[in-house]
């Protein structure tokens, strides 16, 4: 599933090509695309049409097109496979094209959405005072916004007495991170999955958040991360961090800081890679 810098990647080339355009008329060709969307496919279609596209926003892995001066805002789930692509009008139409909207401009270019498995979809929600749709007004802000709260995310972490790695996927305590770079921000920060909240100082939670930046900051230069070709931006083309993975995915292989080789755990229906010379599991107590 697309995680912060893959969902960002998508929304600056929404920005780029969408915004600020009227949609036209909007065709849903597959119901289940649009299920979140409790009135059906011919009322999503209908409240679209007409209306401007302001500025796509996003938090965390949430991403959203605002409807100007109507206070909703179409709330995208790319799901496992979704894509939103901005294509040519005469564009052959893709095998999984699920729903496509049409500008009343002459720009000769569309949005669609396309997804293989259609775990995904759009749907229409009002908005809340700040402009989140409302079904996910309780998401924690992500990492990389400037009003995310350093501290309180460490008072946060103290109190919830979890693991880090649980805690960095809570999306009520931060949202944005998933499995690729909780695992990437831990190696680089030298901690075990497994380590409990309760034992990190303000210093170490300050330094891991440093390096959950610097991962996503380093995935969003590079278009983000893709293994398949079901992550894509706007233009279909696909991001290419994994190249640059120190610890996701190179079970076996010699970390980059010590040669010792990486390991891979079962961990909670996912997979976590570390490496066990540097960081260490948690000393248990009996």
């Amino acid at each position: 599933m697309p995680e912060l810098p893959e969902v960002e990647v998508v929304r600056r080339g929404l920005q780029r090509w969408v915004a600020h355009r009227t949609v036209a008329d909007a065709v849903v060709l597959h119901p289940r695309a649009v299920r979140r969307h409790i009135a059906g496919a011919d009322d999503f279609a209908h409240r679209l049409q007409g209306h401007r596209i302001g500025t796509p926003s996003r938090r965390g892995k949430y991403l959203w097109l605002p409807l100007e001066d109507t206070g909703q805002a179409v709330l995208a789930h790319l799901g496992m496979s979704g894509q939103l692509l901005v294509q040519p009008h005469e564009a052959p139409a893709e095998k999984h094209l699920r729903i496509r909207v049409r500008f009343a401009d002459a720009l000769g270019t569309e949005l669609r959405f396309v997804d293989q498995r259609t775990f995904g979809g759009l749907s229409l929600h009002d908005t809340t005072g700040d402009g989140l749709p409302d079904v996910i007004a309780h998401i924690a802000r992500d990492p990389l916004d400037p009003l995310f709260d350093d501290e309180a995310f460490h008072r946060a972490l103290r109190r919830k007495r979890t693991t880090i790695k649980r805690a960095l996927l809570d999306q009520s305590l931060i949202s944005g991170v998933g499995n690729i770079y909780a695992d990437e921000a831990l190696w680089r920060a030298r901690l075990h999955y497994e380590r409990p909240t309760a034992t990190l100082t303000r210093p170490r939670t300050l330094e891991l958040l440093g390096h959950v930046r610097d991962v996503m900051n380093a995935a969003l230069a590079v278009g983000g991360t893709s293994f398949d070709s079901l992550y894509v931006n706007v233009n279909g083309e696909s991001g290419y961090f994994d190249r640059s993975l120190d610890a996701y995915g190179r079970e076996g292989l010699p970390c980059r800081r010590c040669a010792t080789p990486m390991r891979r755990r079962p961990w909670m229906n996912r997979s976590s890679y570390f490496c066990p010379k540097c960081q260490r599991p948690p000393r248990i107590t009996p």
